[in-house]
C-alpha cells in the first residue's frame, strides 16, 4: 500500500477545490450527510425490530415433547 504525506493530500484537495467549486463539494457532503444519516436509522429500526420479533417469540408458550418414555430404557441410562 503507497505511503501517501500530507502534502500530497493537501494538492489532491486542492485539484478537488479548483474542478468540483465549494459550492458543489457543500451540496455533495450534505447529501453524503444525508445518506448516512438514513443508512443509520434504517439499521436502527431494523434493529428494533428484530428485537422486538424476539420479544414475541419468547413470550409464547413453550412446546414440550409430549411422547412417552420408556421405562426399560429410563433404567439402562441410569
Amino acid at each position: 500500500m503507497p505511503n501517501i504525506s500530507p502534502g500530497s493530500l493537501l494538492l489532491i484537495l486542492v485539484i478537488v477545490l479548483v474542478i468540483f467549486g465549494t459550492k458543489r463539494l457543500r451540496s455533495l457532503g450534505t447529501d453524503l450527510g444525508g445518506a448516512v444519516k438514513g443508512f443509520r436509522s434504517a439499521m436502527s429500526e431494523a434493529e428494533a425490530e428484530e428485537t422486538s420479533e424476539q420479544i414475541e417469540s419468547s413470550s409464547e408458550d413453550a412446546s414440550f415433547d409430549s411422547t412417552p418414555i420408556d421405562e426399560n430404557e429410563e433404567k439402562k441410562d441410569a
